[in-house]
């Protein structure tokens, strides 16, 4: 047990030290993640040809509208749904077109969620078999924590099943 002696003139210091701790304890314990992944029926270059540049979602994902590219880098998209109700803005955090992958976060976005970072990568599964994996980490807002998941592996599994429908052509 870790005992500290404190004299009357430390009385202050003692809440903000005790928030501190409590505070500490509960930010990871708020943290969530979703991952889904889909096998599609090519290899890893070909997938990556259709989803690997940035702006790419919007051909990709069915309720993505329109996708502008900032061409920064590191680059920014703004997507708009295709009912124009919500515009997403990211940042790419990590890229290898050799290893088939990108990361991002959220600049801002409708969904109840703070701290998103998520990857999308594709693999080889097997002669002609790629695995298209895409998970996230976030931290909900306050109460949303199933709207949050809900709203996220929804996002991921339409991308996923798109992916699929469009490459099994």
């Amino acid at each position: 047990m870790l005992r500290v002696k404190f004299s009357t003139r430390d009385s202050a210091f003692v809440p903000c030290l005790a928030l501190a701790f409590l505070g500490a304890g509960t930010s990871s314990a708020l943290a969530d993640s979703v991952s889904r992944s889909v096998d599609v029926m090519a290899t890893p270059s070909a997938v990556w040809s259709n989803i690997g540049p940035f702006c790419a979602i919007k051909d990709w994902h069915p309720a993505i509208g329109t996708c502008a590219d900032d061409g920064k880098d590191p680059p920014t998209r703004t997507l708009v749904t295709k009912d124009g109700k919500a515009t997403f803005v990211e940042i790419e955090t990590a890229r290898s077109d050799t290893e088939h992958f990108y990361s991002y976060a959220f600049e801002s976005s409708p969904l109840p969620v703070s701290g998103y970072q998520s990857t999308i990568k594709v693999v080889a599964k097997g002669k002609g078999v790629s695995t298209v994996t895409w998970r996230g980490n976030y931290t909900p807002d306050h109460g949303k924590a199933k709207d949050a998941k809900d709203a996220l592996g929804g996002i991921y599994d339409a991308g996923l099943a798109n992916i699929k429908a469009q490459l099994t052509k």
